[in-house]
């Protein structure tokens, strides 16, 4: 057995690495379409922006901490620094070789060229001429720096710049590239072939008159990275985490993280940016021509040709809500449960918007993750403030990235008369739950909804999730005590069967990994399956690890990043990883016990991550009817037999494909489950 200092377990910045080589190896995929071979880099391009404005950046505010406390923590942030942008390096040379030979090519087989400056035709020149005059002149700002004598300027996060040498002088030049509503591709008018062209290379094409009086030696484009925020208290908590805070040294906002910068560029012009920044030669990361390849989300398809993205997927009408007149009878009678994106959000919003306008109901408290822009849902909630409803809104102000548009929504249901809750200082509420109360013949009767992703009809569309809507007694009860924890009327919520973070989900976690333990040391049959998102928390990994040791078949589908190595002989030889990256954003999260044949499951937001655990208000259901738990076992079942989009996860970091037996049946899980569900809700 293992000891408890926790062995064997992965570094997770390194492991998150090796999940962003999945994505990229949808992009060097040539079996699918050429669009969605770019969506792919763009994804991995926006990845790894956060990765460096978040992961990256808390080891390099690590390498402040006294190192005293860095040696007891047997913190090595300089190490693993080094390590990431290894592997970062090469993971960007093989991206740039699929976009250079693979991806240009197959457009221009589709008559799609994308060109640059020195391609451009006479008459390409004159409409890049009259489109840079009325669209970007005016929103350049050159800035010249002579670098031995004035101070450094300021780059911002994510922005693209040139840098600029001339001709015997010391002075450069900055100049940034705006975007501005034309976004960052021009599509020339023409007939017959189609030719796009960054707006990078119009600019390039017109530097010369921006220095009409110098000589342009070299134009190279370069983009900063800075750190998002602080998030030590994703990895550590309590008192560690105070102690870890404290000695930092006082930080500047915004702290570069990396500078990407065209590889073209003469060593000695890089050192002396390097120093005009005020970066280390660790900050550095050489790259292509282009960057903010995320900006390929929207490159433009102008002849709108639909071989070249995918198929879309009508969505999947639900059996009784589709034609139900009245949500509360249905869900009264039976759980129902939906499923995104092969089933379309507005179940979710209709269920809010019938509340709302429903005389017999009293009260509707919802959880905010993140708040998508004004859609149904939030227009909903408004309505139903009209109408005179109690609406109780939690909002969590520290949801990474959209925190400005979350206390926006937060200001704009409180101007209406919601009682609006934020987060509290040192826990986040990740849980996607709402709770409705109706009166229903004189008596108060509770529905509510528990799902595994936020509420965002956008996101629903890539996201695969599962959602839950219930008048199970046993379930909107506890569900209840947990609005009461949040609006401050309880400190514990008692429950017996919901999972809810951070009171008992790693307890009962913990109980029911031990149990599957037992059996199997009794000679029985012993089996954890499990589908997530991330594993990290130390725990939990290594009770699997004794579990595998003890005999526990335990299998696993990670999306992301785990830090359990599977595989490993007297160790985890018993345990089996895969992980499915598609067309869809696996996002679900299932957890399914043996329990001698009389199977346990969960579903719900939380991963098996200490912050999860431990540090987010997260709920997590039982699924107690036996139509729900046969659906979401038989999704769970089509995905662990996925043989086509599923890479084995071991200790070789291979993200091999599982690859299909001879005679057996070719499973690409994502389109399995939508015949799945069409035929099951359609028969």
């Amino acid at each position: 057995m293992l000891d408890p200092e926790f062995n064997h377990l992965k570094h997770r910045d390194l492991d998150w690495l090796n999940f962003n080589k999945r994505v990229l190896q949808e992009a060097d995929d040539s079996d699918n379409p050429v669009y969605e071979r770019l969506k792919f880099l763009a994804i991995f391009s926006s990845n790894l922006d956060e990765y460096f404005r978040v992961r990256v950046s808390q080891l390099r505010q690590i390498k402040r901490i006294k190192k005293s406390l860095r040696k007891k923590l047997a913190l090595r942030p300089s190490k693993k620094v080094k390590e990431i942008l290894r592997e970062v390096s090469l993971q960007q040379q093989e991206f740039g070789a699929i976009f250079n030979d693979q991806i240009i090519p197959e457009l221009a087989k589709n008559n799609i060229h994308l060109i640059n400056d020195e391609d451009f035709t006479k008459k390409q020149q004159k409409e890049v001429d009259e489109f840079y005059h009325e669209n970007i002149e005016n929103y350049l700002e050159p800035q010249i720096v002579d670098f031995e004598k004035e101070k450094r300027i300021f780059i911002e996060n994510n922005t693209i710049y040139y840098f600029v040498t001339f001709k015997g002088s010391k002075k450069v030049a900055f100049v940034n590239i705006p975007l501005n509503d034309h976004g960052r591709f021009y599509t020339f008018k023409e007939t017959g072939d189609f030719y796009i062209t960054f707006i990078d290379d119009i600019i390039r094409y017109k530097m010369p008159s921006v220095f009409s009086k110098e000589e342009i030696t070299g134009i190279y484009e370069i983009k900063m990275s800075r750190d998002a925020e602080l998030y030590i208290d994703d990895q550590y908590d309590g008192v560690l985490a105070e102690k870890i805070y404290d000695s930092l040294a006082q930080r500047t906002d915004g702290q570069p993280t990396r500078l990407l910068y065209d590889a073209d560029m003469p060593k000695d012009f890089q050192k002396k940016l390097r120093k005009h920044l005020g970066l280390g030669k660790i900050d550095m990361m050489p790259g292509g021509r282009y960057h903010n390849f995320s900006d390929f989300f929207s490159f433009p398809n102008p002849g709108h040709n639909k071989d070249l993205v995918y198929e879309a997927l009508k969505p999947i009408p639900h059996r009784e809500l589709e034609n139900s007149d009245n949500y509360f009878d249905s869900i009264r009678g039976k759980d129902m449960l939906v499923h995104f994106p092969y089933m379309s959000f507005s179940y979710v919003e209709k269920f809010i918007e019938k509340a709302a306008n429903d005389p017999d109901v009293s009260a509707i408290k919802i959880s905010f993750y993140r708040v998508a822009d004004e859609s149904n849902l939030t227009t909903s909630l408004l309505k139903a403030l009209k109408n005179g409803k109690e609406v109780t809104v939690f909002i969590e102000a520290k949801a990474r990235f959209d925190e400005e548009n979350n206390i926006t929504w937060g200001r704009k249901f409180e101007e209406k008369g919601a009682k609006v809750i934020y987060s509290y200082p040192k826990i986040k509420v990740h849980s996607k739950v709402f709770f409705v109360e109706r009166t229903e013949n004189g008596e108060k009767l509770r529905y509510a909804y528990i799902g595994t992703g936020n509420f965002n009809s956008e996101t629903s569309k890539i996201y695969c999730d599962h959602g839950l809507f219930t008048a199970s007694k046993k379930i909107t009860k506890e569900l209840e005590r947990v609005f009461k924890v949040l609006e401050g009327d309880l400190i514990i919520p008692r429950a017996k069967n919901l999972l809810i973070s951070p009171f008992n989900t790693r307890r009962d976690f913990t109980k029911l990994i031990l149990q599957e333990i037992d059996y199997a040391k009794e000679g029985l049959e012993a089996k954890i399956t499990a589908k997530m998102n991330s594993l990290e928390d130390p725990e939990i990994i290594n009770l699997l690890y004794k579990a595998s040791q003890s005999g526990v078949k335990v299998r696993l589908i990670i999306r992301g990043f785990t830090c359990l190595t599977a595989g490993m002989p007297k160790i985890s030889e018993n345990i089996y990883i895969t992980s499915i990256i598609d067309r869809f954003l696996e996002h679900g999260r299932i957890y399914l016990f043996h329990n001698k044949g009389e199977e346990k499951m969960y579903f719900g937001s939380a991963d098996w991550m200490t912050r999860n655990l431990d540090r987010r208000i997260e709920v997590l259901a039982p699924v107690m009817q036996e139509h729900v738990f046969n659906e979401l076992k038989d999704i769970l079942e089509i995905q662990l037999n996925d043989n086509q989009k599923a890479r084995i996860q071991d200790a070789s970091e291979e993200n091999k494909y599982v690859k299909p037996k001879a005679g057996e049946e070719k499973i690409r899980s994502q389109y399995k489950i939508y015949e799945y569900l069409k035929e099951k809700h359609t028969a």
